[in-house]
């Protein structure tokens, strides 16, 4: 007999619809998997056994041929386990499924029938729902995350029985709901605080600007002046994210498996900072399968890269192209796929190795060659590629012995969101969202300066020897400045600030 049961496979982000197509004939005794099975989908024959007997059913004694159709598409992980059991079930006459062609399996199964959860389940519901499924047969474990998707009705199983009984109109399994709006209200995670940092007050209304255009910052200064302190409150001062950047984090986050538990939608923007041991790999993604790197799961909010020249020289260089696409791509033999990530890129280094140049309380011991050789770590392409590079100084007792009453986290971030909020509407016909994705193109459009203003940037940039790119990250910040102080126009005094905040140009780092 021969039936067909529909599952999802992943490639990247993107899911496919999967055929489990399944043939019971006699003959010699067999079960095949075809269609580009890897090694964890061919062990689903001996899952599938083991299940279909725990469960008191027969596992036919015939010849099994099942076909996971596209053959084409490598079929890759343990969520074909549920779909291929069922339709050797269906293909056996043991059960009759109704609604199958608008129904998809997604589940591993354990030995004894237990539905285990599996990565990725956000993505594959997603698929399926724009493939025009309207049903959904996933792991408890995935539930929550499922259900996100309101419109697809989200059946939870925790045992290959409860699916059986189900189609046999013994125990109906009900539809699993869950209140998307109270996820969706961010809640305060952390008790950070920008008024917990004393004086940098320069710096402070550097890392607004940079929260309500998405815009890189690199911070330089003598060791202990507070550059770590601000990056790591650098999330409470991060606008509220839209409904489809946190479907976007989830997603990513659903395939690395670093989904947090009882959390279906991630509704704060992520804040990731690697150790500088981590390889290229690590930070890009990769494997044999390949999976996102810190790049894609900091998508839509921060990385962070304290000690910046302590980073391997390559590891760095993996930052270039995606920090001026807001993607990148993963080649390997088996596959090649792309994963969003338009970051924010938070980083901080000394000034030299011992830490203490420019630092006014302790003398350098470091040699001009030295430093040089320090600095030189970070290449200049890259360094073109960072919108605000600041130089924090050292902090006067005088600032560290006042009560802290500069403006709260939650002060700048109500101003952020309004910048934010700007840039949406704006842009709402361009598909960006902020200030730092803005195209050539779009500069021309939404960054047009007065002859006053032009006169002023061509002395920045003659005397500062700048490139072309620096050039457009200085009207980036312009226009970002000019948006936190709700005008309309790009004014001298914002074109004069944001060329201050390109201080390693002037230096000529």
């Amino acid at each position: 007999m021969f039936t067909k049961i529909n599952t999802v496979s992943l490639t990247g982000l993107d899911g496919c619809i999967v055929e489990v197509q399944t043939d019971i004939s006699n003959g010699l005794i067999s079960f095949d998997i075809i269609g580009l099975p890897d090694t964890t989908v061919r062990e689903a024959r001996d899952r599938a056994k083991a299940s279909i007997k725990n469960c008191g059913c027969d596992y036919p004694r015939k010849k099994i041929t099942m076909n996971l159709a596209p053959a084409a598409l490598k079929k890759e992980g343990s969520g074909f386990d549920l779909a291929i059991t069922l339709a050797i079930l269906d293909a056996s006459g043991q059960i009759h499924i109704e609604d199958r062609e608008q129904t998809i399996f997604i589940g591993e199964l354990a030995l004894d029938g237990s539905v285990k959860g599996i990565r990725g389940v956000l993505p594959m519901v997603i698929s399926a729902y724009e493939h025009g499924f309207t049903k959904c047969f996933v792991p408890t474990e995935n539930a929550q995350e499922a259900a996100v998707i309101e419109s697809m009705e989200i059946y939870p199983v925790s045992h290959l029985s409860e699916v059986l009984d189900h189609f046999e109109n013994i125990n109906i399994i009900e539809p699993y709901k869950v209140d998307i709006n109270g996820f969706k209200t961010p809640v305060a995670t952390t008790m950070l605080d920008m008024r917990d940092v004393k004086g940098q007050e320069q710096a402070k209304r550097a890392m607004e600007i940079a929260a309500s255009g998405s815009h890189n910052v690199l911070m330089s200064g003598p060791a202990g002046t507070g550059k770590s302190m601000l990056a790591k409150r650098m999330s409470t001062i991060l606008p509220d994210m839209t409904f489809e950047e946190m479907l976007e984090v989830t997603k990513i986050h659903s395939i690395a498996g670093t989904l947090p538990e009882n959390t279906p939608l991630i509704t704060e923007r992520p804040f990731r900072s690697p150790h500088h041991t981590v390889s290229a790999n690590a930070l890009s993604g990769g494997g044999v399968v390949p999976r996102p790197g810190e790049l894609s799961l900091a998508h839509c909010g921060v990385l962070f890269l304290d000690e910046l020249p302590e980073f391997r020289r390559d590891t760095l260089e993996v930052l270039r192209q995606p920090l001026e696409d807001g993607i990148i791509t993963i080649s390997r033999v088996s596959a090649t796929l792309s994963y969003p990530c338009n970051i924010m890129l938070v980083s901080a280094m000394n000034p030299c190795q011992c830490g203490n140049y420019g630092n006014t309380k302790r003398a350098c011991t470091c040699t001009p060659q030295q430093i040089q050789r320090y600095r030189s770590k970070i290449s200049g392409p890259l360094l073109d590629r960072i919108d605000i590079q600041i130089e924090i100084p050292s902090v006067e007792y005088d600032d560290l012995a006042k009560i802290a009453d500069g403006r709260s986290s939650a002060e700048i971030r109500e101003r952020v969101n309004k910048a934010r909020q700007i840039q949406l509407e704006r842009y709402k016909k361009d598909g960006i969202t902020s200030n730092s994705q803005l195209t050539a193109a779009m500069l021309d459009k939404y960054c047009r300066l007065g002859d006053k203003e032009s006169r002023m940037l061509k002395a920045a940039f003659d005397n500062l020897g700048l490139s072309a790119r620096a050039h457009s990250k200085i009207l980036k910040v312009s226009r970002t400045i000019a948006d936190l102080d709700g005008s309309e126009d790009i004014k001298t005094a914002h074109i004069a600030e944001a060329v201050q905040y390109r201080n390693l140009d002037r230096r000529g780092f």
